[in-house]
């Protein structure tokens, strides 16, 4: 596997905790200049003082003024030449108790929040003719899960942007992929968790069992895995790798 372009400047939105922070510090032990971008000061903080990222830009991803501006800042360093759109929430209700307001927060979140970063790193990467986008998606967007309708839209709606930003860039270097985990070993799938007891009144034990039924392999991924192939879609050697929806989920789809 081909390593990173040399001195690259990567951008994880999200990158304070879970994937976005195994991520973070896939690249930055494989070379890069990482800085993280999320809502929490102190768990991007946490970040750079153990070593998995060396930068931090507070932004909302959902608000496109202050991704601009944040963005803007941490390009001035160095260059962007990587962008991992990670940042996400997820919420679950049945259809019938879910309204527009749930239906606005998952896209504007979720989707949007990839719209609005990818829209600010990409006249810079079309300048320089180079750069590797990756949005972390969902196996929700590639097959749907119920009483997930809300984040599964949105979901599917990130796969179609990607697919379809892959085709327009495809005479680039650039390219545009996602990766779709099933359901990973973090502290947000920790709230679906506590979700599912208070709902059910299962114990823990039988609520991740119920979550990891849906991975043939049995068992929940863990954040290394979906931060190597974000890897392996970064590398040098992945040049012919773009507009695919690759999922990290154990055979689930």
């Amino acid at each position: 596997m081909s390593g990173l372009p040399r001195s690259c400047h990567a951008l994880v939105t999200g990158g304070g905790r879970g994937i976005g922070r195994a991520i973070a510090a896939a690249l930055a032990q494989a070379g890069a200049t990482v800085t993280v971008l999320g809502r929490n000061r102190t768990t991007l903080d946490q970040a750079v003082a153990a070593g998995d990222a060396h930068f931090v830009a507070v932004a909302d991803v959902a608000d496109q003024a202050a991704v601009n501006a944040a963005i803007a800042e941490a390009a001035g360093r160095q260059p962007i030449d990587i962008l991992i759109a990670n940042a996400g929430i997820a919420e679950s209700a049945p259809f019938a108790k879910s309204d527009a307001a749930l239906f606005r927060r998952m896209m504007d979140v979720d989707f949007m929040g990839v719209v609005n970063c990818v829209q600010a790193v990409l006249p810079a990467m079309r300048d320089r003719r180079y750069g590797r986008i990756v949005a972390v998606a969902s196996t929700a967007g590639l097959r749907g899960y119920a009483y997930a309708s809300a984040y599964s839209a949105a979901k599917h709606a990130v796969v179609g942007l990607v697919r379809s930003l892959a085709l327009e860039l495809a005479s680039t270097q650039l390219t545009v992929n996602a990766v779709c985990p099933g359901f990973t070993d973090t502290d947000l799938l920790a709230g679906s968790i506590d979700n599912i007891m208070n709902k059910t009144g299962r114990s823990r034990d039988q609520a991740v069992a119920d979550l990891s039924r849906h991975n043939p392999q049995g068992r929940l991924v863990a954040p290394a895995e979906v931060a190597d192939t974000v890897l392996w879609l970064c590398g040098e050697g992945a040049g012919a790798i773009t507009g695919q929806a690759i999922a990290v989920a154990g055979g689930e789809v």
